[in-house]
């Protein structure tokens, strides 16, 4: 029985193509510019199990960034081991679970895959991916047990202003009571330049839960570090013994490596935000060149956008020769369909190139925007 639906986003992690516009991603993080004088600490590190909610120094650090107990942390091995074991734990068959989509499509498939029923709260690209509060309480049910959403969300890099969350969680109380607020901070941090960074939603209330990881505003997947931010001591332990029955605990180097990471956060996030907000700006110029064939919505944070081939401009069968076109170019952009999207939007990321490499992959798209719509 296949719990997971198939899903062409796992392409991501396979061969890339010359200009790889799909990823989520700001540049990778190198081990050596990483460690340093670190070396010898990291050389002495002792090979054996770590501890099932993970080590206190790395959670003293989490927590220091979102401003609660270093015992409200619970480390995982990447964003997404805690988004499924939270459904794992909170969610079961004739259980509901509401998410918001478009939305990363593991992030969905964990819920449908304990049993539970999962209801789609639709955001759009015409209403720039905002979160209407009022088409959420149409969801809500005794039966539910997870509002799960993402803060900015993945693909469109929108954020959820905090007087909205601020009404979800406030709904939930009264219409879904038993249920539980999860929310993605994986972009959070990632700001343009001097843009101030989004609040965490960990302050809303003990019935919500953040989620986050290393992955995204760090440059720094390849650790599989992740974590929930848990306020209720009961959900909280049983989130760590769920994590003792599937993994154990995080690897000991992965949390060593990942505490040296945040202890240069600073110097590496600020590098990346400058680097996001020099590429966004290459990317705003470029999609007013070809603002007659294309429309985007501007993200709040993150490393990533959604653009849309205008419809009075590209048929079914134009659609179809601009992605012929991206492939001849090797081109990778994310569909929209990946995420419960529309055909014609497209996940574009904008993080991982240089600045001169992104640069050169947009003219390739625009040449095929160009040559589809001729």
């Amino acid at each position: 029985m296949d719990r997971f639906p198939d899903n062409d986003i796992i392409s991501l992690v396979s061969s890339a193509p010359r200009h790889d516009l799909a990823e989520s991603v700001g540049p990778n993080l190198w081990l050596g510019e990483l460690l340093g004088p670190n070396q010898a600490e990291i050389g002495a590190l002792q090979l054996g199990y770590g501890t099932a909610a993970g080590g206190a120094q790395l959670r003293a650090q989490i927590a220091a960034r979102h401003g609660v107990d270093a015992d409200d942390v619970v480390v995982t091995v990447g964003g997404m081991h805690a988004l499924f074991l939270l459904a794992f734990t909170l969610c079961g068959p004739g259980d509901e679970a509401v998410i918001a989509e478009p939305a990363f499509p593991l992030a969905r498939n964990t819920l449908g895959a304990v049993g539970a029923t999962v209801r789609s709260l639709p955001l759009n690209f015409d209403a720039g991916y905002r979160l209407d509060p009022e088409a959420l309480r149409a969801l809500l049910s005794p039966k539910t047990r997870i509002v799960s959403l993402a803060s900015p969300q993945n693909p469109s890099g929108v954020a959820i202003p905090a007087s909205t969350l601020r009404k979800v969680a406030e709904l939930m109380r009264t219409h879904a009571p038993d249920a539980w607020l999860i929310v993605d901070e994986t972009y959070r941090e990632a700001a343009y330049g001097e843009d101030s960074t989004l609040p965490s939603a960990s302050a809303l209330g003990p019935r919500v839960v953040t989620v986050a990881s290393l992955s995204k505003c760090h440059g720094a997947a390849g650790l599989r570090v992740g974590w929930a931010i848990v306020r209720d001591a009961a959900l909280r332990q049983t989130l760590v013994t769920a994590k003792f029955n599937t993994v154990i605990s995080c690897s000991p180097l992965d949390e060593a490596l990942a505490a040296t990471v945040l202890k240069q956060g600073e110097h590496i996030v600020g590098a990346r935000r400058r680097h996001l907000a020099h590429n966004l700006g290459t990317l705003e110029a470029w999609v007013g060149r070809h603002a007659a064939r294309i429309e985007w919505v501007r993200p709040d944070a993150g490393a990533l956008c959604c653009v849309r081939l205008k419809p009075q401009v590209y048929d079914d069968a134009a659609l179809q020769r601009f992605q012929a076109a991206l492939h001849e170019r090797s081109v990778r952009l994310a569909p929209g369909p990946w995420f419960g999207d529309e055909p014609r939007v497209f996940r574009l990321g904008f993080g991982l190139a240089t600045n001169a490499e992104l640069a050169a992959a947009l003219h390739c798209v625009g040449q095929a925007l160009e040559w589809a719509s001729a």
